[in-house]
């Protein structure tokens, strides 16, 4: 989607000059990746508000050139992601970016169970972070410390849960949407859900619908938007 009133077709200058772009971001892609292919077709200053992970799909906005100016307020807004948590294991990452362990039985985990404690994580709450995130160590992505063995050390967030609806029970898999503060990482919604029930959960699909009041649906596909900057026959 284009918010500045150019349309796809008009002179790629635009984006030098300055644009605000909504990209659904594909699965296993990283946000970078989405901004490297943006920036070599557009010859713009790029960058983006708010890190989408590479299992992570849906809304990810970009802005270049002035409009880049934008990104800390854009990435300030409220955001809303549907998705799923796998109950009765857990995993090092907090997702399916590493295997399942610690097995547990969830036969005695009910539907009422499941809402109650859903209803628990409402509102302002102190959320530790994963160690395997992009949140920097002494210079260094935490994550490259991790995946080295190295020990990393994260300090608990301030962060507020303002939606937290189970859409739908296939159990051991549960669907959510979740609506939350800026700095909220579901990865460690899905983990501290899991504890509380006592069997473990991970993050086993996620996929971010909105940023303030920029919405999925407006979002363009990255190939569309390549598409859209060659010459009209």
């Amino acid at each position: 989607m284009y918010l500045c009133g150019m349309k796809p077709n008009e002179e790629k200058n635009i984006y030098q000059e300055g644009q605000v772009l909504l990209i659904n971001k594909p699965l296993r892609w990283t946000s970078f990746d989405v901004v490297r292919k943006i920036r070599n077709a557009t010859k713009a200053k790029i960058g983006h508000a708010g890190t989408l992970d590479p299992l992570a799909t849906g809304l990810l906005i970009c802005c270049t050139g002035k409009m880049t100016k934008k990104i800390n307020e854009y990435q300030a807004q409220e955001k809303e992601y549907t998705g799923s948590f796998t109950l009765g294991a857990v995993t090092p990452t907090f997702d399916l970016e590493s295997e399942p362990e610690q097995p547990k039985d969830t036969s005695g985990i009910d539907e009422a169970l499941l809402h109650a404690t859903a209803a628990g994580f409402l509102g302002e709450q102190q959320q530790l972070p994963p160690i395997h995130s992009a949140i920097k160590q002494n210079g260094k992505p935490i994550y490259h410390l991790a995946r080295k063995g190295v020990e990393v050390k994260v300090e608990p967030r301030r962060v507020v849960i303002r939606e937290f609806e189970l859409t739908k029970i296939e159990m051991p898999v549960v669907f959510f949407r979740v609506v939350c503060s800026t700095g909220t990482y579901i990865r460690s919604l899905a983990n501290d859900f899991g504890a509380a029930l006592g069997c473990g959960a991970y993050l086993s699909s996620l996929c971010r619908t909105r940023i303030g009041g920029f919405r999925l649906e407006d979002a363009l596909e990255v190939q569309t938007f390549i598409e859209s900057l060659k010459p009209k026959a």
